[in-house]
């Protein structure tokens, strides 16, 4: 066992790697009194950068609605770059998408506030999000898909 190399992972550098946001019916939707619906979405995605390098991005897509127009739409994607090396193969996969994940979120998080109140509006705090119950979820899913069960 000696010769047995110690596992590997360490945060390289984290980093927002895009943002935007669009207020497409500014201004007159600003004078509106009704309150805006909320629509929020997910992504997360990893690549492999260099030999035992990869790159983990968290994406967020919040977009607020009255009644069919936009008040304003943000997306943002927060990326990490993680050393990742000597785990075996089936750890790989849960570490890139739990563990990478649960790191750059919260940076996504703070960023996607802080757009959405320098566009002049109260900050939108994304909730916590269980991304080991949401990996599960996905796996779940790709299995079904495999089998050709649908749920």
């Amino acid at each position: 066992m000696a010769d047995q190399q110690e596992p590997v992972f360490q945060i390289q550098r984290v980093y927002l790697k895009e943002a935007s946001l669009e207020q497409p019916n500014s201004p007159a939707i600003l004078l509106e009194q009704e309150s805006p619906t909320v629509d929020i979405q997910l992504g997360v995605n990893a690549a492999p950068v260099a030999e035992g390098i990869f790159e983990v991005t968290v994406t967020a897509t919040v977009q607020t609605k009255i009644k069919e127009k936009t008040v304003f739409l943000v997306e943002a994607t927060q990326a990490g770059i993680f050393e990742i090396r000597n785990l075996p193969q089936e750890q790989m996969s849960q570490i890139m998408g739990i563990a990478c994940p649960q790191i750059v979120y919260p940076y996504l998080r703070g960023n996607v506030a802080d757009l959405i109140q320098r566009g002049g509006f109260p900050p939108v705090h994304l909730s916590e999000i269980n991304f080991q119950a949401m990996y599960e979820q996905q796996q779940a899913a790709a299995a079904a898909n495999a089998t050709g069960v649908t749920q």
